[in-house]
């Protein structure tokens, strides 16, 4: 019992003095948080002015008409296509040796020749039977002679309602019906002959062929395909919004200039020149822009850098818009946030709200907030405020200092 009070009592002391030092240094760690709290600099915002000019590069703005240009794609297509069909039954006896995929072809050629020799048998008895009716009409106009000679000689005796079968028209008017049916058989056979020899609907380029030496052929058949290779047209979406700066042809005035492009496959300097012609009457039904009609002459001329335009192929369009007058054209890389343009203006920088009439993908045209003369700030600043003090590339800093402070000074200086 003795032995036992010592040691509780050793135990309390021991438990006594680790709670005192834990509440020590959680109150040190406390006040010396709250040191370091009250102890903090605290930031104070002043209105400082620099005094240092910025150096800047600008451009000079003209206002007068411009003529935006509208980039778009388009899709290329045959202005001139068709399906070539014979118009006579037939085996195919010969091909032209330029009859070939990717051949060229002009108005009139033969292509291919179907077997003639049953339409040559053909006009041969047609040519007889015509030749026979023609024979019977000159037995029948001796006929008709001699029928008059006889009623004169007999004088009034036999009633006028005789007279036309003493005359024998009634067997004239027949010879002369046969002889037109003789005459228009024989024509008939003479056309089928002549369209034995197929030919080119006009200056074509040969895209498929079907048939060959031997081939049997009736009306309606697919021999070919030919596309037209005096033009093509380009099939082009624009936005709705874009319409009204298109001019289309009609009324005597020409559509505007479309310059079409292949950015894939063509080198920068080449490119082909077209117009715009009509807008089609509906929309795309994928992408809800309108579809206009541009054509392209002579699509496969390849002198000078021209390039072959090639079929359904996406191509650049690149439009001349209508003139929008009294507008300043800026590059749209100097219109800031919220349509504005940082102009130096008295060596300061003036930010100004503008209104903008139209955009291409390369410039803005600006009716309202610059005018003649205008220099556009091009550079980008790391400070925008209005009165910022500028200074022209190449320009001394004497002409731009305020106070006679040597402009390359960046120190500020708070206003008073």
């Amino acid at each position: 019992m003795t032995q036992n009070g010592p040691i509780r009592s050793l135990e309390w002391l021991r438990v006594l003095i680790n709670t005192v030092l834990c509440i020590l240094v959680l109150g040190g760690t406390v006040a010396g948080v709250y040191w370091i709290y009250m102890s903090e600099p605290v930031a104070q915002q002043t209105n400082n002015r620099r005094k240092s000019a910025a150096l800047v590069e600008t451009v000079i703005v003209e206002k007068k008409a411009w003529s935006p240009e509208l980039v778009v794609l388009g899709t290329v297509r045959p202005a001139q296509e068709v399906v070539l069909s014979p118009r006579v039954r037939g085996q195919i006896q010969s091909v032209a040796e330029g009859f070939v995929p990717g051949g060229m072809v002009r108005r009139n050629d033969v292509l291919l020749k179907i077997d003639p020799a049953d339409f040559e048998n053909t006009v041969a008895i047609r040519d007889s039977e015509l030749k026979q009716v023609e024979a019977d009409w000159k037995i029948e106009q001796g006929r008709q002679t001699q029928a008059k000679q006889e009623l004169e000689l007999l004088g009034n005796t036999i009633p006028n309602i005789n007279k036309q079968l003493v005359l024998r028209e009634p067997q004239a008017d027949s010879l002369k019906a046969q002889l037109a049916v003789a005459t228009a058989a024989l024509q008939r056979a003479q056309l089928d002959l002549k369209r034995t020899d197929v030919l080119a609907p006009f200056d074509a380029h040969i895209v498929r062929r079907t048939v060959s030496v031997g081939s049997q052929v009736q009306p309606g058949d697919d021999l070919a395909r030919l596309v037209g290779i005096d033009q093509y047209w380009v099939m082009a979406a624009v936005p709705v919004s874009h319409l009204s700066q298109i001019q289309f042809a009609g009324d005597g005035q020409e559509g505007s200039t479309a310059t079409v492009r292949d950015t894939d496959a063509w080198p920068e300097s080449s490119s082909r020149v077209g117009r715009v012609q009509r807008m089609i009457g509906s929309l795309d039904e994928q992408t809800r822009l309108a579809r206009i009609l541009v054509t392209v002459d002579k699509p496969l001329d390849t002198s000078g850098e021209k390039r072959r335009l090639i079929l359904d192929t996406i191509i650049e369009v690149r439009i001349e818009g209508k003139p929008i007058n009294d507008v300043v054209r800026l590059d749209r890389r100097y219109v800031r946030s919220d349509d504005t343009v940082w102009v130096m203006s008295g060596g300061k920088l003036e930010i100004r709200k503008v209104t903008i009439e139209f955009s291409d993908p390369e410039f803005a045209y600006i009716t309202l907030g610059l005018d003649d003369g205008d220099e556009v700030v091009t550079t980008t600043l790391a400070t925008v405020a209005n009165g910022v003090l500028l200074r022209k590339v190449g320009n001394s800093s004497s002409n731009t200092a305020k106070d006679g402070q040597n402009a390359d000074d960046s120190k500020p200086e708070s206003d008073q």
